[in-house]
């Protein structure tokens, strides 16, 4: 089975100022939505949720020891203008500690699966 990492930001740490309907709560259960489509698709998805940037690589370091994974796909909230020199960090631990992986992109949660689905 194909392995998938999904990282993303913690919607916890993500500005919602701009979309006042929405709370942290609420996006997480799109984004697992999401990723049960995924697996729907025959794909073996782990989510791995970081802060915006004291313990994030780490954690993701963490996601990427468990497990050998055939791709990771990194969420548009880690790769907003106002995370880049976190992105910047995580897209280095991904290169590292998983160099054979393919990764992808989103654009958002809900084309997750057509991000992966380009890669493997």
């Amino acid at each position: 089975m194909v392995t998938v990492l999904a990282l993303g930001l913690d919607p916890h740490f993500a500005d919602l100022t701009s979309m006042p309907k929405l709370t942290p709560e609420l996006v997480r259960a799109f984004i697992d939505s999401q990723l049960e489509r995924i697996r729907a698709l025959g794909y073996g998805v782990e989510s791995c949720l970081v802060d915006s940037g004291q313990t994030a690589e780490a954690v993701l370091k963490g996601s990427l020891r468990k497990r050998n994974f055939d791709c990771v796909m990194i969420g548009a909230g880690l790769r907003a203008p106002e995370h880049l020199l976190l992105f910047e960090r995580l897209l280095n631990v991904v290169h590292a500690e998983a160099p054979n992986a393919k990764i992808c992109f989103n654009t958002t949660p809900a084309d997750s699966a057509e991000a992966v689905q380009r890669w493997v």
